[in-house]
């Protein structure tokens, strides 16, 4: 090495705090620790696999027994399961099964009047013999309410006094030490999804009842905001007649933003279209086109939309279009008259993407 290249790398060794040696370790560590990651992933990966290959009658009994339910699902947990058990009935809640997360301390100081004959509980523990828990069974057994256990013990308390046991047990946690709800919880999760799933599919459960569950953020527009709700309108709409010149076309353009015309005929159907990138090159190859009415330079039979559709399909329907993508749709009535228009702006300024 070099005298000034030697004497850079001491300067930048000094500056940093940092030896040759020290450097190796820190790429080291930042290797080690992308492994690290590698390995809770593949730990949980397997397990879940595993998980997997316990599923049987017991889940359709399960599956039965909620879709059965003349009440509310009611789930509960303690600790990490108890944040699982959370998650699961809000899934669940959000895909037409009524249910609710109850704390097992709160419902042994009274929230157990909240539960009724007809409703159906689920217990999510890793171990089935949480004190919490189990103090529960026998007034629920009292109720004869339908006891659900998701659980990687069947032999527990909880899964022997339970009306339906869900196995999920993994033979160990994923992470250096073994010990921290890693594996366990995420089985109890897709357990629990994996039910959801199930009843979406037996109840008939459709886009638009998600939607209605579902009002608010980016899902809600995706599923409900429609065309007609975010096109232009009015005089918004850029229209020419066919027989107006190219150059009060070219006007219209401009002063209505869009990037385009449409063209009508005499019944105001929309009959063509003429665009930017129409305007370039049609400047370019006549010189007199200024004067030329657009009937002669329109792209006829544009594509148009109707205001019904979703804005989600008809951004994806720009993007998808043949030859090419495109960036407005017309909107037209039955009678192919313009009503409004859209240009993919308008979309994606309603936080709706592709």
């Amino acid at each position: 090495m070099r005298k000034s290249a030697l004497d850079a790398r001491r300067k930048k060794t000094a500056k940093t705090g940092l030896s040759a040696g020290n450097e190796r370790t820190r790429k080291d560590g930042r290797t080690l620790d992308r492994d690290r990651a590698r390995k809770v992933f593949d730990g949980e990966i397997q397990g879940l696999k595993n998980v997997r290959e316990l599923i049987g009658d017991d889940f359709n009994r399960a599956v039965e027994a909620i879709c059965n339910c003349r009440g509310r699902l009611i789930v509960s947990g303690v600790g990490k399961s108890g944040l699982i058990a959370k998650k699961i009935a809000a899934t669940m809640t959000s895909t037409g099964t009524p249910s609710f997360y109850i704390h097992p301390v709160e419902a042994a100081h009274g929230d157990l009047g909240l539960v009724g004959k007809d409703d159906v509980v689920v217990f999510v523990s890793k171990s089935g013999m949480s004190d919490e828990l189990t103090t529960l069974v026998p007034p629920l057994r009292r109720l004869k309410v339908t006891i659900i256990a998701i659980t990687g013990d069947t032999a527990s308390f909880l899964a022997r006094n339970s009306d339906i046991v869900l196995n999920t047990m993994v033979d160990r946690e994923a992470g250096s030490l073994g010990l921290a709800p890693t594996t366990s919880a995420t089985a109890a999760m897709v357990m629990g999804d994996a039910l959801a799933s199930a009843l979406i599919e037996r109840k008939g459960f459709r886009r638009e009842d998600f939607a209605r569950f579902h009002p608010s953020g980016i899902l809600g527009k995706r599923l409900t905001l429609t065309v007609g709700e975010l096109m232009r309108r009015g005089k918004d709409v850029p229209v020419v007649r066919e027989s107006t010149p190219l150059s009060e076309a070219l006007l219209e353009i401009m002063e209505k933003r869009v990037g385009c015309t449409g063209v009508v005929n005499g019944r105001g159907s929309l009959v063509g279209i003429i665009t930017d990138g129409d305007l370039k090159r049609i400047l370019v190859k006549r010189k007199a086109a200024l004067q030329t009415p657009v009937k002669e330079l329109m792209t006829p039979d544009p594509r148009t939309i109707d205001a019904s559709v979703l804005a989600a399909d008809a951004l994806s329907a720009m993007e998808m279009n043949a030859p090419g993508p495109i960036t407005m749709f017309f909107v037209t009535d039955s009678e192919k008259r313009p009503i409004g228009i859209i240009h993919i702006h308008d979309i994606l300024k309603a936080g709706l993407k592709a």
